[in-house]
């Protein structure tokens, strides 16, 4: 109880700063041009990618340079960072390996992902054109395109990722089938 009550001080004071904050002409609402500027969801089925495109052979020297020291030179994962690579066929072992190549249904998701969270120390920092060719490398590393292969808003959400049918439709009623 005591913890509940700790958070609801705590949401509550950082609610009234914002509006003090505000008050006192400190930070703004922002306008429609920076409201559109961040609406960007993409969907699995690539609703929502915008204009670009990449290769992996691109996307390799700036994996190397963004990338690599928390992810490895080859997608397996440092301390306290997950790997992007490897891990095929073992989601139904004891201990599976979550990769983009053993996990991830949609490939379009890893580019959204990547193109919010991305990289750790400075996420949203990507190019369109390096979050294209970044994950075209992710999709390299896990044998799933080729070194040449021109990933953009329409060849992306053709790539069929390894687990794509390894998750269980969502069946309530009041939620559209996805595909």
């Amino acid at each position: 109880m005591r913890d509940r009550f700790s958070t609801v001080w705590a949401v509550l004071a950082l609610g009234l700063g914002a509006i003090a904050a505000q008050a006192q002409g400190v930070g703004r609402a922002p306008d429609a041009a920076e409201i559109v500027a961040r609406d960007l969801t993409v969907f699995p089925d690539g609703t929502g990618l915008p204009v670009g495109r990449g290769t992996a052979r691109s996307g390799r020297g700036l994996y190397e340079a963004r990338c690599a020291a928390c992810h490895g030179m080859r997608g397996e994962g440092m301390p306290h960072f997950a790997a992007l690579a490897g891990g095929r066929g073992s989601l139904h072992a004891s201990q599976p390996l979550l990769t983009v190549g053993s996990y991830w249904p949609y490939a379009t998701t890893v580019w959204d992902y990547t193109r919010r969270a991305m990289p750790y120390a400075n996420p949203g920092s990507l190019s369109t054109d390096e979050v294209y060719s970044v994950v075209a490398y992710m999709l390299y590393l896990n044998d799933i395109v080729g070194l040449d292969e021109v990933l953009d808003q329409q060849s992306l959400p053709r790539v069929k990722m390894p687990n794509r049918d390894g998750f269980v439709p969502d069946s309530r009623p009041d939620v559209p089938a996805r595909r």
